[in-house]
């Protein structure tokens, strides 16, 4: 009977995949903590819900609906709108997600000034967040608002937001980044701002203060981040964000200080499309091997053989939910390993082939195990990896020339040494025999 429950859950999760407007499903369960009024972020879920998501609601504490049944996770996505929540159900604890990202089940979370058990889960991800209650603030612009609301313009070459969106409100904190290479900054906090206790300038001093001393010291400037994305081995994505005010309707509809609209409408969406894997997605569709001349792969090569290596790679497109072949990637490679690489060359895409890189390169004069391995990982895209094994045999001995044109010096040397021999055995033979024939007539 269990067995038969986990196999009705994977029809279902499979069925909604194939509907989905995101490259893997479209169930999302939003764990909103009950300070936060869900009709406070309805700009934002009613812009899920028209892209194709299904939202289920679930306060932190509550033990249903479940994350994950039989082993297998219930929705494709999970938000947590749920910044100063101290205690969350088992399946929602922040331990209980690791092991979720393994399944490739995506997360947005939203971070605050508020000590939380997100605090320390976010720094096992490479973040480093501010002392609590240390709210990001900034002077500039000037504005009549609140120092801690601050005005963000975004990324001009961000391949992850869209481009021309006006500057976002935010109010929430920063946090610094550890060289992970699988954590990248979305949006850096602007180069003004920086993260304090209090907001009067009157105590300014105390700022200043608390940088010459050491230790954490000022957390300030474009360094930091507020937006930042992470995308683990198995494709799973996270996206972190130090605010939850970012997707409110407050936010969404206010003002700038030049009087226009804020772009958190854009920009929360284009955060989410990211982490639901509706942009920057990309799969590998096939890999080819063969000889030049030839169609099919063998199942060893010979040194110095020329050898065509041919990749297919698909984009998926969340405005069709297909993918479509993709020939935009400049700078592909394909390394052909033993331990390590003894071939790095380019694929280049193939002129009137979508989505086809090809290259031909020369299996090198040394034989063993060989892999040809693509390893193409770009912050914000999906990493692209195979890696096909292929033996390489010397050539038989029937295969090697019958001469090498390299070693005519040494057939010429043998040959004339040969020669040689024979002219002075004749002539020394002859010689004696005429000696002896002289020697009778006399």
């Amino acid at each position: 009977m269990l067995s038969l429950r986990a196999l009705w859950a994977s029809l279902i999760a499979l069925s909604t995949l194939c509907a989905a407007t995101s490259s893997s499903g479209s169930r999302v369960l939003v764990v909103l903590e009950p300070a936060l009024a869900k009709d406070s972020f309805s700009t934002f879920f009613n812009g899920l819900e028209a892209r194709g998501y299904d939202l289920t609601f679930r306060a932190p504490k509550e033990e249903r609906p479940l994350l994950v049944e039989y082993d297998v996770p219930n929705y494709d996505h999970v938000i947590y709108f749920a910044p100063s929540t101290k205690s969350f159900a088992s399946d929602l604890a922040p331990q209980s997600l690791l092991p979720l990202l393994q399944k490739k089940t995506n997360l947005l979370i939203a971070l605050s000034p508020t000590l939380t058990p997100m605090t320390s889960f976010a720094a096992e991800f490479g973040l480093v967040l501010p002392p609590p209650e240390t709210p990001l603030m900034s002077h500039f612009p000037s504005r009549k608002g609140p120092l801690d609301t601050l005005q963000i313009p975004l990324p001009a070459d961000s391949s992850i937001l869209t481009s021309g969106t006006a500057p976002i409100l935010f109010k929430g904190i920063n946090f610094a980044m550890s060289p992970n290479p699988m954590l990248f900054p979305i949006i850096n906090a602007p180069p003004e701002s920086f993260a304090t206790d209090t907001i009067k300038d009157d105590e300014a001093d105390i700022l200043v203060e608390s940088s010459l001393k050491g230790g954490e010291g000022l957390w300030a400037g474009s360094s930091m981040g507020v937006v930042a994305g992470f995308q683990t081995k198995s494709g799973a994505r996270v996206a972190w964000v130090g605010s939850v005010d970012v997707f409110s309707d407050k936010f969404v509809n206010g003002k700038l200080a030049d009087g226009q609209k804020a772009g958190n409408e854009v920009a929360a969406q284009d955060i989410a499309k990211w982490a639901f894997q509706e942009s920057l997605v990309l799969r590998i569709d096939s890999v080819e091997h063969h000889r030049v001349g030839e169609t099919e792969p063998r199942e060893t090569y010979t040194i110095n053989d020329k050898v065509v290596y041919t990749l297919t790679v698909s984009k998926f497109v969340s405005s069709t939910s297909k993918w479509e072949p993709y020939s935009g990637i400049s700078d592909l490679q394909l390394e052909f390993t033993m331990l390590d690489p003894h071939i790095r060359t380019s694929l280049k895409p193939v002129k009137g082939q979508p989505g086809k890189y090809e290259t031909t390169l020369r299996v090198p004069d040394r034989h063993g195990v060989f892999k040809f391995v693509v390893d193409h990982r770009r912050k914000g895209w999906t990493s692209l990896y195979t890696a096909t094994t292929v033996p390489v045999v010397p050539p038989r001995h029937d295969e090697y020339p019958r001469f090498l044109s390299a070693a005519w010096p040494y057939y010429a040397g043998a040959i004339s040494t040969s020669v040689g021999f024979i002219l002075f055995s004749a002539l020394w033979l002859g010689g004696a025999v005429g000696e002896k024939t002289k020697q009778k007539t006399q």
